[in-house]
């Protein structure tokens, strides 16, 4: 067996672990072991190759880490319409009380509702800017 068949045997067992336990990093990980493979399939010694997967399986590491401790790209379950399919749903409000809260009827239900807009709430078609609690946040 060739280095850069070890090499891609290890990415695929990388890539199947982190399917199995959902933690990014050892995806980040098998880039580096397939940046490895690569650089045995151009000729790079033994030491080279395990420097070329080192350098570049610790930089995705630590620009995953940063990015998920920056909170790059992390909406809160409430905003994120990839956790809340209501998200991004239209509402008709016919009427806004004087504190800017209303009560409108969605999915079979009277909700509570929020005006997040800058402008003046009026009566009207609304979009689903979040949730929080029981309460929906609304702009047009």
């Amino acid at each position: 067996m060739t280095l850069a068949s070890a090499w891609w045997i290890a990415c695929g067992v990388l890539v199947a672990m982190e399917l199995s336990t959902g933690t990014f990093y050892l995806l980040m990980l098998a880039l580096g072991c397939a940046a490895g493979a690569v650089a045995a399939h151009l000729g790079l010694g033994e030491s080279g190759q395990v420097l070329t997967a080192a350098v570049i399986g610790g930089a995705a590491v630590a620009a995953c880490y940063l990015a998920r401790r920056n909170g790059l790209g992390a909406l809160p379950a409430g905003a994120n319409a990839n956790v809340n399919m209501d998200i991004g749903r239209s509402v008709e409000v016919e009427s806004w009380t004087a504190d800017g809260a209303a009560s409108v009827k969605y999915r079979g239900a009277v909700w509570q509702a929020r005006c997040i807009g800058s402008a003046a709430p009026t009566p009207g078609r609304y979009v689903i800017r979040a949730i929080e609690g029981s309460c929906l946040l609304l702009d047009h």
